[in-house]
């Protein structure tokens, strides 16, 4: 009954906790919050001085006694108490400040495909130690599956690939559960990386992850696109020390990037290998979905159709698609709480 009573007044929300980005979203308002998975400290005080895209700006620019840190790796919480911080911080933001017994939420949250129960346990400790009162888990790829409006309740099957910042999952579902499944601790992050690599072998510059990262959205594709593009960057010439500025072209950052984005393509191939053959028909008639923000590199799906021979599909907005899915979960709790994944505190 009391539970009951508290429902009434809390605010559900979904969470999304990803390696790049957390997104809330609340029930009957939609998407409310979306800022990057960083954290800048204080070392001196202990304290948090900023959150999300305020912490993203001191990224390498910061003193000795400031600490930038992404203390979200591939999914999974890294760092318990710098996370625990951030929710605090974001939580009070969506809330105003009201967080009260009455307004303890009720959140919805995605994990990881192979996440451990030891993890697992520490995302729902997290989530209840920043001001949650109960947290419902589900794998990320069910989410944006649902996020996507792919029939997951039905004996169809249906590949999703979800490319994250720090994770790639790829997933067939079929009767609200996954059936095969491969999980990759490469994504968009692991593309930037790429791109510096490149940059500090091909140039002998040294950039940083922000810079990649504006290169890999502007210039970067997965196949030669229609006209060449090529774009400035500014860095710091490893054999003077000083800055330096360069011209990288599309045909560069491709040759940097294909290499893990052919990674990913042999596991969508592997995991079609082990799914049952009716699944199969399926998705060879309905094709491939791709979601994430990894998913948005120029012509990865020519890349992936080439090797595959199946027809792919970028779902909406595939950024938001896991916490859009969380957000349906919410919306639906009772037709769609099959597809939550059973707790580890009990």
């Amino acid at each position: 009954m009391f539970e009951k009573l508290l429902g009434i007044f809390s605010k559900d929300i979904g969470l999304d906790l990803g390696t790049t980005n957390i997104r809330i979203y609340a029930k009957d308002k939609g998407l409310i919050l979306n800022e990057p998975s960083i954290v800048a400290v204080n070392l001196r005080s202990d304290r948090i001085i900023a959150v999300g895209s305020n912490a993203l700006k001191m990224l390498g620019k910061s003193p000795t006694y400031i600490s930038v840190i992404k203390p979200i790796v591939s999914g999974v919480v890294s760092d318990f108490e710098v996370t625990e911080k951030i929710l605090k911080v974001l939580f009070e933001k969506v809330f105003r400040g009201n967080m009260g017994l009455g307004q303890r939420p009720r959140v919805v949250t995605s994990i990881p495909l192979d996440v451990t129960e030891v993890e697992k346990k520490s995302v729902e400790d997290v989530v209840i130690q920043a001001g949650a009162r109960e947290v419902f888990l589900v794998e990320r790829p069910v989410a944006a599956a649902i996020g996507a409006r792919l029939p997951i309740h039905e004996s169809i099957g249906s590949l999703i690939v979800e490319i994250g910042g720090g994770l790639s999952e790829i997933a067939v579902i079929s009767l609200s559960g996954v059936v095969t499944h491969k999980s990759l601790n490469i994504g968009g992050q692991t593309l930037d990386k790429n791109i510096i690599q490149y940059v500090r072998e091909k140039f002998n510059v040294l950039i940083g992850d922000q810079t990649a990262e504006e290169i890999k959205i502007k210039i970067g594709s997965a196949a030669p696109l229609d006209r060449s593009q090529e774009m400035k960057i500014r860095g710091r010439d490893l054999m003077s020390g000083l800055p330096r500025e360069i011209i990288v072209n599309d045909d560069q950052v491709r040759s940097a990037i294909v290499p893990t984005l052919k990674i990913i393509v042999e596991s969508i191939a592997d995991t079609i290998e082990k799914t049952p053959p009716e699944l199969v028909s399926d998705i060879y008639e309905r094709g491939i979905v791709l979601s994430g923000g990894g998913s948005l590199i120029k012509e990865f799906d020519k890349l992936i159709r080439e090797r595959i021979d199946i027809p792919v599909n970028l779902t909406d907005d595939p950024a938001m698609a896991t916490i859009r899915g969380e957000g349906l979960i919410l919306e639906d709790f009772e037709n769609l709480k099959s597809v939550l994944v059973p707790s580890a505190r009990s």
